[in-house]
């Protein structure tokens, strides 16, 4: 069976793009959302940087993500990226290796 995967993609906006690339950004969120396998699809914004963004994502499988890979709004975002980006989206792939947090855990009060 394929295992969970966890994705970080760093997505650097070029200076005075910021407002245009969260708002694409944003965009794919709900469309990420909605495919099958995905478990979690969230957006974050450097707090330091504004060019900065980062997608925090996990998939049921690597097969699931493939097919996320190979959506066609990503497909026009990469063609929007060297006109609004300041580097290429870094993506790295991570699996969980401590157990997972159970609700106990996480909420001390529950």
């Amino acid at each position: 069976m394929d295992e969970q995967v966890t994705v970080l993609a760093r997505v650097h906006a070029r200076a005075g793009k910021e407002a245009e690339v969260r708002r694409l950004l944003l965009a794919l969120v709900a469309a990420a959302r909605a495919e099958a396998g995905c478990l979690n699809y969230d957006l974050h914004q450097s707090a330091d940087d504004p060019t900065e963004f980062m997608f925090y994502e996990n998939w049921t499988s690597r097969a699931a993500l493939d097919a996320h890979l190979d959506m066609p709004y990503l497909n026009e975002f990469d063609a929007l990226a060297e006109e609004l980006l300041a580097a290429p989206v870094e993506i790295t792939f991570w699996q969980m290796t401590s157990a997972a947090a159970t609700e106990k855990a996480t909420n001390p009060n529950g």
